[in-house]
């Protein structure tokens, strides 16, 4: 069955006089993807260092996030535990297998943590993001038992921590950190990227938040003590 695609792609073909299979055509589609080059990177996120992470900080900020910054994985679990209670919320987690979170002193605090994707009856889901965007203040999370997906979207209330190591300037060093970390051909299946709880405009240009995801959106960032 030829679907419409391919009667496109079939025609484009046609009036070029080609077939897609000649060797030259092949080897440059080829090399473009092996070589992966790059577009146009805006400037105003390569920064070093501290600055970097500022302008993440400042971003997510701007996109409505709330963001805390800890000298340490350690310092974790009592922050996390400050912000439930000063949000007035159940001192109860959900998170995944990660090692990074699995790790962390979680028995210094009153939290109680509870592992594995959400059902969509959790009110707080805790993620370690692979990756940060400082450009636009964005979280790169994969999918997988160690982060499930679900803790993207079904909580109420979305902990992210990132390391402030893995703050790429920009989205392409950001794919660049994914490719070192999971190999050529080995990706997870799904990669979110989250700027911000969720959000909705479209009833009467008013902005609604939690409307396909999340109501609020903390921003851990762990420095290198």
């Amino acid at each position: 069955m030829t679907s419409a695609r391919d009667e496109i792609l079939s025609n484009i073909r046609r009036s070029l006089g080609v077939t897609g299979q000649e060797a030259p055509r092949r080897t440059v589609v080829e090399d473009r993807l092996a070589s992966r080059p790059r577009g146009v990177v805006p400037q105003r996120g390569q920064l070093d260092g501290a600055a970097r992470v500022a302008m993440f900080k400042a971003q997510a900020l701007a996109a409505l996030a709330s963001v805390a910054e800890v000298a340490g994985a350690a310092e974790a679990p009592a922050e996390i535990a400050r912000y439930l209670r000063e949000a007035n919320l159940p001192a109860t987690i959900r998170m995944g297998e990660d090692a990074r979170l699995t790790a962390l002193p979680w028995t210094t605090t009153a939290l109680e943590v509870s592992r594995g994707p959400s059902d969509g009856r959790d009110l707080n889901g805790v993620s370690h993001a692979n990756a940060g965007v400082a450009e636009t203040g964005t979280l790169i999370l994969t999918s997988g038992p160690d982060n499930p997906t679900t803790l993207n979207f079904l909580p109420d209330n979305h902990i992210v921590l990132v390391s402030a190591r893995d703050i790429a300037s920009d989205y392409e060093s950001a794919w660049d950190a994914l490719r070192v970390t999971f190999g050529a051909g080995h990706m997870p299946r799904v990669i979110n990227m989250v700027t911000g709880p969720s959000r909705s405009g479209d009833i009467e240009q008013t902005l609604l938040l939690g409307a396909h995801g999340p109501r609020n959106l903390h921003v851990v960032i762990i420095g290198e003590a």
